[in-house]
């Protein structure tokens, strides 16, 4: 029993230490993901209309405008980890309406859901919308100034 307790000791010693990893690692990659989508479709606007239209997504002259800079403001808020759960939120719209429209034809089941590249992008969304953005963030930084500001204040009353 004692190895068995050392090793998890261990297991939980290197976990609390690496505890900033997942946030920063999930934050960044979705980051990029989705401001270098939303920077290529703004750049190639008339073809993402056209795929909207054949997709049956109403007005994709608005559409198609509003889903690449919601993708590249939203990703670049991800990349610098500001606003994070705020800007995890359009995402998950973004990529639920992916999923219904583009997607659809190819799910006939859970596997194929869970398959989607737009369905895990919506799980680490959901959980950095949860969690936040991790300490390595602006949104730490942020957060302690406000925190600091707010016992400022208080002391005052």
């Amino acid at each position: 029993m004692t190895l068995l307790r050392k090793v998890r000791d261990l297991a939980h010693r290197a976990g609390d230490r690496l505890r900033w990893l997942p946030p920063t690692v999930a934050r960044l990659t979705l980051g990029w993901v989705f401001f270098q989508s939303g920077w290529g479709k703004l750049h190639n606007l008339p073809k993402v209309i056209d795929y909207f239209a054949s997709l049956g997504v109403p007005s994709p002259q608005i559409a198609a405008p509003f889903s690449a800079s919601t993708e590249l403001v939203c990703g670049a808020l991800l990349l610098l980890g500001l606003a994070t759960r705020l800007a995890s939120l359009p995402l998950i719209g973004v990529m639920a309406v992916a999923l219904w429209t583009a997607k659809r034809p190819d799910i006939a089941s859970l596997t194929d859901l869970f398959g989607q590249e737009e369905y895990l992008n919506i799980c680490l969304l959901l959980w950095l919308g949860a969690y936040g953005g991790g300490p390595i963030s602006l949104d730490r930084f942020v957060n302690a100034r406000l925190d600091r500001g707010r016992a400022g204040a208080d002391d005052r009353t």
